[in-house]
């Protein structure tokens, strides 16, 4: 005979993976700002709450913030090259009198 003497211990790693899957994504699909959000947020949690999960949360976290790190700078340099394309279009004969 058995003897039970508490719940089983669940450990989940669902957060982990899903924070690492979506770091993974995000670096070879170019998914938007959203995806890496969401998978930094996953990350965070997971780190507190998933203690078996502590690597993958970790990569997921490192993945997401490279994958969002990538699209600041893309949209960066996408204004910048838009601000000197309007500069560079910009007759300055006008303003100077010429």
């Amino acid at each position: 005979m058995t003897a039970y003497y508490g719940q089983p211990m669940h450990h989940g790693t669902g957060k982990g993976t899903a924070s690492l899957l979506l770091g993974l994504c995000s670096l070879l699909a170019g998914w938007t700002l959203v995806a890496p959000v969401l998978g930094l947020i996953l990350g965070v949690m997971s780190r507190g709450d998933e203690p078996f999960a502590r690597g993958r949360a970790g990569w997921g976290i490192f993945l997401n913030l490279l994958a969002m790190l990538g699209w600041i700078i893309g949209g960066a340099l996408l204004l910048a090259a838009g601000a000197g394309l309007a500069i560079w279009e910009v007759d300055l004969g006008t303003l100077f009198g010429g």
